[in-house]
């Protein structure tokens, strides 16, 4: 019983901390609340847009290493397009040029087949790029006006640590911890999310740029296989041959 006491005296006689974050945030009043809501929503908005495009480039990315041992190995494009996933990226480049190949045939006037099935398909590479860059400009967008939302927030912090002052007629520690830590508070959430974003960023920009290389390369075979009529193909590394079961053990005399 005495021990208790003991400790029920000890804690209310603990001095209680006012410097916390949630003691920053209702000293900061709207504007802390404000700032640290947008911030959230930001860095909240930044990392799904990284999961999400991180997993639709991995599925373009291995949707080309399935595609690239067995599309060209078919007999006709038509074929080849048969094998790849429906709304996949590559069957789109595929669809896209047999389809400006029938196109072209239907054509009164005199136009290049090559300048067209070129323009098609660089028209369906674009589109993809243009699927994938979706959402990079919020990263952009994060990354460069984040840490000015905090600044915003230490700005307002040291102003209120500066009517403090006023008001107390001196600089006493208890009078500008406060604002101050609010303010420290507010540079550093807005670092915070501002880093992730910007090499965020860059990562799926780097992954971007790899895929529409691949895009661009598997772009200019299927426009030299439907101007070759089939004839032109890109060397394809022969396939397993299948292993031969083993031979059945003689019988005994």
């Amino acid at each position: 019983m005495l021990i208790v006491d003991l400790l029920t005296a000890a804690a209310q006689a603990a001095p209680q901390n006012k410097f916390g974050f949630k003691e920053a945030l209702e000293q900061g009043g709207f504007i802390a609340y404000a700032t640290v809501v947008i911030l959230g929503v930001m860095s909240f908005g930044s990392f799904f847009i990284l999961f999400t495009k991180f997993f639709e480039q991995g599925k373009i990315m291995r949707q080309y290493n399935e595609m690239k041992t067995s599309f060209w190995r078919a007999s006709s494009l038509k074929e080849g397009a048969a094998k790849l996933e429906k709304n996949s990226a590559w069957r789109q480049i595929v669809d896209d040029g047999l389809a400006a190949e029938e196109a072209h045939s239907k054509m009164t006037d005199a136009l290049e087949a090559h300048d067209w099935l070129h323009g098609s398909l660089a028209r369906s590479e674009a589109t993809v790029n243009a699927r994938l860059a979706s959402g990079l400009p919020f990263l952009a967008t994060v990354g460069a006006t984040s840490p000015f939302i905090g600044l915003f927030g230490t700005v307002v912090g040291i102003y209120r640590a500066l009517i403090n002052i006023g008001i107390a007629g001196s600089a006493s520690i208890d009078k500008v911890a406060g604002p101050v830590g609010e303010a420290l508070i507010m540079t550093a959430l807005g670092l915070l999310v501002a880093v992730p974003a910007v090499l965020a960023y860059n990562y799926l920009q780097a992954r971007n740029k790899r895929i529409a290389e691949l895009l661009s390369g598997f772009s200019t075979d299927v426009l030299a296989n439907i101007n070759s009529k089939g004839a032109v193909k890109p060397a394809v590394a022969a396939a397993p041959a299948a292993a031969k079961p083993a031979a059945a053990p003689a019988a005994k005399a």
